[in-house]
This record gives C-alpha cells, structure tokens and sequence, in this order.
C-alpha cells in the first residue's frame, strides 16, 4: 500500500489541525480514513484490542461541529480538537474494559472512570478511537499476551515493536491515528517508539498525574508517542495538567511546550555516552548511527563532551524492584487465575517472592544514590545523549519463549531502565535506519524536571534527520 503525502492517515496531530482550522479537512473524514486502514491493518499488526468505531465517529462530528462554529465567529475549541488519539489499555477508560493484557480481569464489569490522561485528552477534544495492546500488567519490553496475543512491527511483521507500549508504538508508526498515550517503567515508552520509528517521551516523574498508581511504584511515567516532537510536546501541554486523584503529581506550571521549541541547541553543553560505562553489547549499526547523530549536533552549534555519567549498571535495581511489584500482583490472584497467567509473569513472580523486605530496602536506598549522583552529574550538562536500545527490533515471539530472568527482560535495552530510577525526563527519537531497514533510535535524557529541554533538543535533531514511515510494502493489494 503506497504512502501518499495526500492520504490524511499519515499527518501528524499539528499538520491535523492546521487543516481543520482553515477548512481543508474535517475531523469526521479524517476519522473514517484512520479507521478504515486500521480494518485494513490492524489484523496483520495486532495493535488494538478494542476498536470503538461508533464513539469515534460521534467524537469526529462534534470535534467537525466545534471548528465550524470557530471558524464561523472565533468560538474556542480543545487544543487536539478532532484528532485521532489511542489509549494503552493499561489506562482506565470511561465505559471501555481495561484488561492489562490478563485473563485475570473480567470485562463484565462496570467502567465508569477516566485516568486522568484520559479525562484530559477527552477535554482537549482528542477521538478516541480504542485501547492498544501491552503484555501482562505490562510486565516486559515486548508485547504479546496469552489474553490479546502477538503485535507485530509496522515496519516488518516479523520483529517485535517493542514493549510494552508495543501496540501503541505500532499503531501510531502505521498511521492507525497520530498520537497514542503508553506507559515507561523500564523504557516501555521508548523501547516501542525506538523500534517503531516513532518520538517517544517519558516526563519528568509526576509531569502527568496517574490513577491509580502503578504496582510497581515510582518508576512508573506515562508518556506520549507521536510521530514528530511537536506533536510530543502538544500532548504534554494536555496530558500534565493536574488531577488531585495523584498524590505524587507536580505541581502545575502552566508552561506552553511548544513555546521554545525551535530556538535550537547552541552554545547548549551535552554530555554523550555511547556506552553509559557498562553497556558491552552495543549493535555496530546503532552505535553508528547514535555516533552521526552526534555529529550533526555538534553542526547545529552544541558543545559536545564524551563523558560517561559514572554509575555502575543498576539492572539488579530496576528488576528487583520490578519483580517484587510483579509479586504482589500475584499475591492479589487466586489459584485459577494464576493458572491463566504469562509464563514471563510468573517467573517474574516467583523471582520477586523471594525478595524480602531487608532486599527491597537496600535496592531502595542504592536507587536513592544512584538519582542523587544523577542530580549532580547533570548540573554540568543540558542533556545526556545515549543510544536508546542497545539492538535493533528482535523477532516478534509468543509469551514464554524465552526463560525468563533480569538479563532476558532488559539486559538488552541498559539505556533506558536507570532513568526510571532516576525519575529524568528521556526522549527517544529516530536517528536512522539499520541495513535491513530496522529504525534506530537516539535518546536525549535532561535534568529533572526540564522536559522542556529533552523537547527542544529532539526538535533541533528532527529538524536535520526528518522522522520516516515504514513502507508497509506488506500491505500492498
């Protein structure tokens, strides 16, 4: 299926809703193009569990009703008014199940309760078109699932999108609607949006308000995933507005984060660490690739220092933790609905029951050190430049394939899992592809608290090494 700068499936959210302001598309017809290439796409990707085309729709005409009346007398309209959005079905959705990838949940229940990521982007006017898929409980960095199945990658069926914001990632790559919310407690966030060719943003911890709060604690972000950085930064004005439901959000800043976004990197200082001193597997091709990206930073006027942050590799941290949140996930279920669970959950499981509280402890206070060092190492750099995964996408298997232990969870993506700990803002964005055609991705990580940076950063690289679209050649006839 040919790509087509005409075909309105592959705008981005910003081009969107230039088009509807002046009259050249509507909201509606926009909406039937996105749904109908996911009827056409979606069986082969895997990257919806729910589609709720009825509900789009009527979203679609009020959303085509609002811009009418704003460009008949100036009468305001939400800041993503009419554009097609997707929700990771680990995300509470008024009146749509979320399953979490598990039999463990029934869908025969009420569901009357917006995350506030969902309450906000349904004020901004999004079109909700339906959940997207993720692993159990989001419990790995690939995505499939004994309740949704395999997702598969938008630029070749064969390889993983990643997890476990996979489906997300997926959808937003093959144009199956601009702007898709997924979740980062070990990179699941940038993992996806690495593989899949997309801008993947994880905020400052607390930038977005979550309820409820994750299992597995203060790793856990949400984030955006688009298909350019504006767009990224469009959604966080959104997405980060405040809701009292999160105890741990920020306070609201009120700040525009589009305002800013092109004013470049230089005289910016940054720090690149190919290798964040640890990392000994490191794909020839990404490390390449990172390498060029580097250097047309360095054309853009930035100051670049190879520097290494000075950590030792914190994986027995994140998975430690990690484990023990799978464990207590598995204490809340009963005999026959473990009996029904991902072979990867429960190996996880197992690992975390024998963490003991004294364990926890001692990760908790080596992760304290660790965002501590992190602190004032960045005092003397705008950003930390890293590669985002340490491989391009792998094969798309079945849960359980592997056996699972910390190493086959995120031994191979070790740039992504210490900024969780940390709680720093850490943007992916495409920095070429490998010579099968596999995207590559460079990451950006700020100081704490200045997603704003990680944003301009990104832009100022997008700007010389334009996001692609996969061919989806696959797709043809």
């Amino acid at each position: 299926m040919p790509v087509s700068p005409t075909d309105p499936c592959e705008w981005t959210a910003s081009e969107l809703l230039t088009a509807y302001a002046s009259g050249q598309l509507s909201p509606v017809d926009v909406t039937q193009a996105v749904l109908g290439r996911i009827e056409r796409l979606n069986p082969s990707l895997n990257a919806f569990v729910l589609i709720d085309q009825e509900q789009a729709l009527a979203s679609a005409r009020a959303s085509e009703e609002a811009w009418r009346q704003h460009r008949a007398d100036g009468t305001p309209v939400g800041a993503l008014e009419g554009v097609p959005a997707t929700i990771k079905d680990l995300i509470l959705t008024r009146g749509w199940p979320t399953l979490r990838g598990s039999h463990t949940l029934s869908a025969d229940q009420p569901w009357e309760i917006d995350a506030p990521v969902t309450a906000r982007l349904r004020e901004a006017g999004t079109v909700l078109l339906g959940k997207t898929t993720t692993p159990e409980y989001g419990c790995k960095g690939e995505t499939n699932s004994p309740r949704s199945g395999l997702t598969r990658n938008p630029w070749h069926l064969g390889r993983t999108p990643g997890g476990s914001s996979g489906g997300a990632a997926a959808a937003v790559a093959a144009g199956l609607g601009p702007l898709a919310v997924g979740t980062d407690g070990a990179g699941s966030v940038r993992i996806p949006a690495a593989f899949c060719g997309n801008v993947g943003l994880k905020p400052s911890f607390g930038r977005i308000p979550a309820y409820p709060l994750s299992p597995f604690g203060t790793v856990a972000h949400l984030g955006p995933h688009t298909m350019s950085v504006r767009d990224a930064a469009l959604m966080l004005n959104v997405m980060s507005k405040p809701d009292p439901r999160d105890w741990t959000s920020l306070p609201p800043d009120q700040r525009d984060y589009t305002v800013g976004l092109d004013d470049g990197v230089r005289g910016l200082r940054m720090a690149y660490s190919p290798t964040l001193g640890y990392v000994r597997t490191l794909h020839p091709e990404v490390a390449a690739a990172v390498d060029r990206g580097v250097r047309l930073l360095e054309q853009l006027g930035a100051h670049i220092e190879a520097v290494d942050p000075g950590f030792d590799d914190p994986l027995h941290i994140s998975t430690g933790l990690w484990f023990a949140g799978t464990s207590s996930i598995w204490r809340s279920l009963t005999d026959s609905q473990r009996a029904v669970t991902d072979p990867d959950f429960q190996a996880q499981a197992q690992i975390g029951q024998s963490i003991d509280l004294a364990r926890i402890h001692e990760l908790t206070m080596a992760r304290g050190a660790l965002g501590s060092h992190m602190r004032q190492f960045m005092t003397r750099y705008d950003v930390l430049i890293t590669p985002s995964v340490a491989i391009p996408a792998f094969e798309a298997r079945p849960a359980g394939s592997i056996e699972m232990n910390a190493q086959a969870m995120l031994g191979w993506t070790p740039y992504s899992y210490p900024f969780n700990l940390t709680q720093q803002p850490a943007i992916t964005v495409p920095c070429g592809l490998s010579k099968e055609g596999l995207p590559l991705g460079i990451q950006f990580v700020g100081r704490m608290f200045d997603d704003a940076m990680v944003l301009r950063v990104a832009r100022a690289f997008e700007s010389v090494c334009p996001v692609a679209r996969p061919a989806l050649a696959w797709a043809a006839g």
